[in-house]
């Protein structure tokens, strides 16, 4: 198994972040669905302030690239991606169009 954490913002505005923990109360089936079929086990998302903090742990054989491929040609991940889009913004360090960061792991007891 791989553990992945990751980190973005959201637009520092409570009523949109508000409507931002709304829609992942209640994930859409087909993004959950992507999510797992990609070789996710276990995905948790948590908040302080804006800043978003996501740990993802997969299978052996998960890869990004791999989930970018399968995420390109899935409308309905296209579609909750550009919705999700509302209300992230990247990293002040991110690349041009860069989201989620991928963090460096410093510490582990």
């Amino acid at each position: 198994m791989q553990k992945f954490c990751l980190a973005l913002d959201l637009k520092n505005d409570p009523v949109l972040i508000a409507e931002y923990e709304q829609y992942h109360a209640a994930v859409w089936p087909e993004i959950l669905a992507s999510i797992s079929g990609a070789g996710i086990l276990h995905m948790e998302i948590y908040r302080v302030e804006n800043r978003l903090f996501m740990i993802i742990e997969a299978d052996n054989d998960f890869s990004f690239d791999k989930k970018s491929a399968l995420d390109a040609n899935n409308k309905m991940v296209q579609d909750w991606e550009a919705l999700m889009w509302k209300y992230q913004q990247s990293l002040p360090t991110a690349a041009p169009g860069e989201k989620w960061m991928l963090m460096k792991k410093i510490f582990e007891l």
